[in-house]
Order: structure tokens, then C-alpha cells, then sequence
């Protein structure tokens, strides 16, 4: 009975929360993801019912995200010609963004004091989800801890990126996307779709290859933070 309970107020949560942000003319703050995710909180500590039971439920959303995050090869295909003149900069957009989202974050935490655990657990923090589960696994952190840090990090990013590119004045969408899918992202790659199909599509991209940077990355890295 759980794990149906949880597959419907997932599910039925998020689709309120669309209706929500389209009424809401697709404020930041009225990201879907986040609603939802608020919403769901409520009810878990109402009913007192656990996260692991909860999980347990939602395993097939869980398994959804890898097929998902391959269709975001569809729309990228359309903008194919526009990818190849950015080629150069994305990439090396790419490798300096997925470093220094490690670094900052690892950095922070290592002069706030966290313990050597959660540092490898922070520093996947900008990959999607089962990347990031992964990755802390292999480095010897706690991947239930990655997975927090993952959220925390895609809703900021989802809720704040409009505003920080509207005031740097960031206007063009590829470059738009490929931020918010670089810093934030899937929570971030669904913003970009609801504000452009352009910053979608890039902001997709910025997210598949920022998984595979960051895996390549942060082994690298992690030496400077023994």
C-alpha cells in the first residue's frame, strides 16, 4: 500500500505543481520540482511515514531518470548546427564550470570544518542524481548524503538562476541553458525547458556531459583535499 501511496502523491503532487507554475506565468519560485517536493515532505512527516519507505515506492521514478535524461538527446538534435559553432567554448565552458562547482563546494566545507565523509559526499553535488550516487560510492562517500546535497543544490539553482543571468545580463538561451544544466542539473535542465526549447536543449547537454566531466574530475581533484 506504500509504495502505491508513494507513486501517487508523487506523481499527482508534481502535476498540481505544473498547473501551479503555469498559473503562476512560470515564476522561479514556483518551480514544480520544488513545489512538489515540499509538498510531499508535508505529507511524509504528517503521516510519519519514512523516507526509505517512501523510496522504496518510488523506485520507478528513480529508474526513470536514466531514460530521461537520454531523451534530452531529441531536442539537442535539433539545435545540431548551433552546437557545432559553440563547440570549442562549450567544452571549455564545460571543464572550467564542472571544477569549479567541486572545488567551491568542497572548499567551503573543508574551511567550515565537515568531516572528510561528507566532503567526498558534497563534491559530485552539481551531477544528476544516480551519477552523483555513484560517484560518492566509488570515492567513499555516503551516497544517501550525495543525493541531499543533489537536490539542495538543483532547487537553489532552478529557483535563483533566472535572476542571477537576467542581472549579469546573460540573454542568449544556448548560453542561458547550458548554465542552468551545467550548475543545477536536471532540476535546472526543466527550468530552462519551461522558459525556452533553445535553453532546453543546451542546458540538457550541459547536464549529460557535466556527469561524465565531474567523474573524470573529481578523482583529480580530491588530492588537494586529502
Amino acid at each position: 500500500m506504500t509504495e502505491l501511496f508513494s507513486l501517487i502523491i508523487t506523481l499527482g503532487f508534481y502535476l498540481l505543481a505544473r498547473k501551479l507554475s503555469a498559473r503562476g506565468n512560470n515564476h522561479p519560485l514556483l518551480s514544480p520540482a520544488l513545489l512538489a517536493i515540499a509538498a510531499v515532505c508535508v505529507v511524509l512527516l504528517l503521516l510519519n511515514i519514512s523516507y526509505k519507505d517512501y523510496f522504496q515506492g518510488a523506485r520507478p521514478i528513480h529508474f526513470m531518470l536514466g531514460p530521461a535524461t537520454v531523451a534530452f538527446a531529441l531536442p539537442l538534435y535539433n539545435q545540431f548546427a548551433r552546437l557545432k559553432k559553440l563547440l570549442l567554448p562549450l567544452i571549455i565552458s564545460l571543464t572550467i564550470g564542472s571544477a569549479i562547482g567541486i572545488l567551491s563546494a568542497v572548499f567551503l566545507g573543508h574551511v567550515v570544518g565537515l568531516p572528510h565523509e561528507i566532503l567526498l559526499s558534497l563534491s559530485p553535488k552539481s551531477v544528476t542524481t544516480p551519477i552523483a550516487m555513484g560517484i560518492a560510492d566509488k570515492i567513499g562517500g555516503v551516497a544517501s548524503l550525495a543525493t541531499v546535497f543533489v537536490m539542495i543544490t538543483g532547487l537553489v539553482g532552478a529557483a535563483s538562476a533566472t535572476t542571477v543571468l537576467n542581472l549579469v545580463k546573460v540573454h542568449d538561451p544556448a548560453v542561458r541553458g547550458f548554465a542552468l544544466g551545467l550548475s543545477s542539473h536536471g532540476l535546472g535542465t526543466a527550468r530552462a525547458f519551461q522558459v525556452d526549447q533553445v535553453a532546453g536543449a543546451f542546458a540538457g547537454l550541459a547536464m549529460a556531459l557535466n556527469g561524465l566531466m565531474t567523474a573524470l574530475l573529481i578523482p583529480l581533484l580530491m588530492v588537494l583535499f586529502p
